[in-house]
């Protein structure tokens, strides 16, 4: 058994992480929180975007933005969105895996696999096993802003108005509830008019498209309704992007904090299990004391 200095050390220890541990999952659960009022306050702008861009599609009928016509082709962009940091559990893992099921898949049938990475462990991992990686951004932070992932979205929408990938889809942790975070992975080009879909944070249902098929009116248009309808579209696939990744984040933190209430749930059993290992060692100590007494005095 370890001497009583070694493990009242130990106990030292376990104590110190025990309130590192604390402290990061009251941390992560006040930014949980934040995140989570973020994804509220942007649904009304998804919201009126996409009704928008139904009734401008509608308006239009005899034009198909590139953005909304559906290809026969083997090219596929991912956009992979993960944590910058760890200490949340198996999140990342479980995406990536996710991810790499469907892609092996794809890959199987002949496809080409081209990548964008958001977030450092995407980014680490992608690069690590020799992906076609086109565009990457790490560091976002905790209040991640459109600025920051433009350029991987860029990157890949170009790629698809230049017939080098035929669609796009997002990869990324759903945020269900404080315990639940689910890997999805959703087409994000090209865009069919049915999938058009209120962003709603776990309970999407698909717009009212009657004032969109009235015809009973439209929009004035400074320039053209086509290149409206780009702008529009553009706006859109971006609000989807950065919204998978504030939804990403409210994941990481969620996760986050039931991992480090874990930690300090078995920090607090390993200190009592210390504990008791010292109060034996403490009395064995006293029992060998008083029998070395005992002799003396018998010997005597």
């Amino acid at each position: 058994m370890a001497g009583k200095k070694e493990i009242r050390s130990k106990i030292i220890s376990v104590k110190n992480t025990q309130k590192i541990t604390k402290a990061m999952e009251m941390v992560a659960a006040s930014k949980m929180r934040r995140t989570q009022e973020r994804l509220k306050a942007a649904r009304p702008y998804a919201t009126s975007l996409e009704r928008i861009i139904f009734h401008v599609a509608q308006a239009t009928p005899e034009y198909r933005h590139p953005f909304m016509t559906v290809r026969e082709g083997k090219n596929i962009g991912i956009i992979v969105i993960s944590s910058d940091r760890g200490l949340c559990g198996g999140l990342n893992i479980n995406l990536f895996r996710r991810v790499f099921r469907k892609s092996n898949e794809w890959s199987q049938e002949g496809s080409h696999i081209h990548w964008g990475l958001i977030g450092k462990k995407a980014c680490q991992f992608f690069t690590s096993v020799g992906s076609d990686v086109e565009a990457k951004a790490e560091g976002l932070g905790d209040v991640p802003t459109l600025a920051q992932i433009r350029g991987v979205i860029l990157s890949m929408t170009k790629l698809y108005t230049e017939g080098k990938i035929d669609s796009i889809w997002v990869a990324s942790n759903k945020f269900v509830n404080t315990v639940t975070q689910m890997p999805k992975l959703e087409r994000l080009v090209p865009i069919a008019d049915h999938e058009l879909q209120v962003l709603d944070h776990g309970n999407q249902q698909p717009l009212d498209g009657k004032l969109a098929t009235t015809g009973l009116w439209d929009y004035l248009y400074e320039p053209e309704p086509k290149e409206v309808l780009g702008a529009l579209l553009e706006r859109y696939i971006e609000a989807l992007v950065l919204h998978s990744l504030i939804e990403n984040v409210a994941s990481f933190m969620a996760a986050q904090m039931v991992a480090m209430k874990n930690s300090s749930d078995n920090a607090g059993r390993i200190i009592n299990e210390l504990q008791l290992a010292y109060n034996k060692a403490r009395q064995a100590a006293i029992t060998q004391e008083i029998a070395e007494i005992v002799a003396g005095a018998a010997a005597v």
